[in-house]
């Protein structure tokens, strides 16, 4: 039933196996059908994922999401928000690469599989979902565009294809030839024509980032952290950002003007303006005794 009612509103296959393995899980620690369980268990599941599997906010409120959807949309039973609320995630400001650091990561890659990824990646600010499900016929290299299909949301976009990405994509095409899929997967260690897992991308990303001296962690997302912050240290404005990383609303896109140095250094400080006494005529406290 809730497979049905995931797949009447048109969520992503992501979602879907998501919210599935949440309520499967969720029946599993309480030992009983899903249907027999209800509002009380949510909220002592959540202190269980919370405080003893210690699980990160942003994994429980998805845990939430998918429980109160098997519940509210396919139960029909009605949970006011208010007694099953989603956990309150901290908002922390996203660790992005430098310049320098992103050309080290690309420049570090351990073979041109790896780097075809990473530089695509980095270019275009692709989710990760976004990248492994690219196929070859969505580089458009007479419009220089490439082609994201079905992003989240369903939404399909374009973005810019540097001539410095199509450069490495053809290098590694003619070594690679892959058929649908520009990064094939394997089956049992063999190559495939089916997408990579995300696990081979985020091994692309450590592996990068050690070879680089590199000590953040990086990830996959921060590569689109970094691209979003890159374009608008460059001047792009807010508007182009929100599409070419296929935003629905501004909000989450406005982040980057905080993490762009050039608006950091732009904006200064009310200090900037201010005529000051100098610090070495200040009276001291207290002289210091040094031995």
């Amino acid at each position: 039933m809730m497979l049905e009612e995931l797949q009447r509103r048109n969520f992503s296959q992501t979602t879907v196996t998501s919210y599935l393995r949440v309520v499967e899980d969720f029946a599993r620690h309480f030992h009983r059908p899903p249907d027999q369980l209800g509002r009380d268990h949510i909220r002592t599941y959540q202190v269980h994922l919370l405080q003893e599997r210690k699980l990160g906010v942003r994994t429980v409120r998805l845990h939430t999401a998918a429980l109160r959807f098997f519940f509210c949309k396919t139960l029909k039973r009605s949970y006011p928000v208010e007694e099953v609320p989603y956990p309150r995630a901290p908002r922390r400001l996203p660790i992005i690469l430098t310049l320098e650091e992103a050309i080290r990561l690309i420049d570090s890659a351990s073979n041109l599989f790896h780097r075809a990824m990473l530089i695509t990646m980095y270019s275009t600010g692709m989710r990760r979902a976004e990248l492994c499900n690219l196929k070859v016929e969505d580089i458009d290299s007479t419009r220089m565009v490439i082609h994201i299909r079905q992003g989240k949301g369903g939404k399909d976009r374009d973005v810019p294809l540097s001539p410095k990405v199509l450069e490495t994509l053809r290098e590694y095409w003619r070594w690679m030839k892959p058929k649908t899929y520009m990064f094939p997967g394997t089956i049992n260690g063999s190559r495939a024509d089916k997408p990579i897992t995300p696990k081979v991308l985020w091994e692309a990303c450590r592996e990068a980032a050690q070879r680089a001296g590199i000590t953040k962690a990086v990830r996959p997302h921060l590569l689109r952290h970094s691209f979003a912050t890159h374009l608008v240290e460059a001047g792009a404005d807010l508007p182009t950002v929100q599409a070419l990383l296929g935003h629905t609303d501004l909000k989450p896109t406005s982040i980057y003007l905080h993490l762009s140095e050039r608006h950091i250094k732009a904006a200064g400080t009310p200090l900037d303006n201010m005529e000051l006494s100098s610090p070495d005529q200040v009276k001291r406290s207290r002289k210091l005794h040094r031995k």
